[in-house]
């Protein structure tokens, strides 16, 4: 399950690719708009940062731009930099794998299998969707005066 942090990164990468390319966003900026605690989303843009999904910059006009254009931003790439893994389980994870401690074999352990398809899965639709597809699909959901779009 995507927790709130991945959530709140998501809206706040959103809230940032909906402005011009050049205009830092304040976290206050985005905290305001998308309702979302400051001093949270100064934790998850730190982790955003290192992740390399975004810029920042100090002082008066300072504040956050995209590292790449939102269509070289996947989805997966926002969860996994304020989530971590995707998997389910760690013996399934591609990026922080561990073997499961309760586990007498991993070849055919049935549970292990069933998870390998929950993240496979899962991985195809974050890996593939956009941040830019993400904010076509918000412009056909919202009302045209509204760029609101919450997870």
């Amino acid at each position: 399950m995507i927790s709130r942090k991945g959530k709140y990164g998501i809206r706040a990468l959103l809230y940032i690719a909906r402005q011009p390319e050049s205009c830092p966003v304040s976290v206050e900026q985005i905290a305001s708009s998308e309702g979302i605690p400051r001093k949270f989303l100064e934790a998850i843009m730190l982790e955003l940062k290192l992740g390399g999904l975004v810029h920042s910059s100090r002082g008066k006009g300072g504040g956050y731009t995209l590292q790449k254009t939102p269509k070289r931003i996947t989805i997966g790439q926002i969860i996994r930099a304020v989530d971590g893994p995707i998997a389910p389980v760690p013996c399934v994870s591609a990026t922080a794998y561990a073997p499961c401690t309760d586990c007498p074999e991993e070849s055919t352990c049935a549970v292990r299998l069933v998870m390998l398809e929950v993240r496979e899965a899962i991985s195809r639709v974050v890996d593939l969707k956009t941040l830019e597809a993400l904010l076509e699909e918000a412009d056909v959901l919202a009302p045209s005066d509204s760029h609101s779009f919450h997870i």
